[in-house]
């Protein structure tokens, strides 16, 4: 009858643990402002010191045109550094930002 309550109680943890590791994901809409193409989009959250990797994969986002995104990386955090990349050639150098996802609908990268 010990055993079978020690693993009731291992198993009730593991469930909960499960839940709250789910944290929700942060839905947004990504417009290009710019006149150029914008190839390669990174996130990380605050305080990570490496990017995560290409948001885009093989999709990119031609001027005036937007795209939702979807960072579903189980974190907790709302506040993310992001890196956004221009085709070759552009007169756009890579910019970056730092925004709380989690208080914005669509964010808009300028020239």
């Amino acid at each position: 009858m010990k055993k079978l309550n020690i693993a009731a109680v291992a198993t009730a943890a593991c469930i909960l643990f499960a839940g709250a590791a789910n944290a929700e994901d942060l839905v947004f809409t990504l417009k290009n402002g710019t006149n150029s193409v914008l190839t390669n989009f990174y996130t990380s959250p605050v305080g990570v010191n490496e990017w995560e990797d290409d948001v885009f994969g093989k999709q990119v986002l031609n001027p005036g045109e937007s795209m939702d995104i979807t960072i579903a990386d189980g974190r907790e955090t709302c506040k993310y550094d992001m890196k956004f990349e221009f085709e070759e050639g552009s007169n756009l150098d890579t910019t970056t930002d730092t925004q709380n996802l989690c208080e914005m609908s669509s964010y808009t990268i300028h020239e």
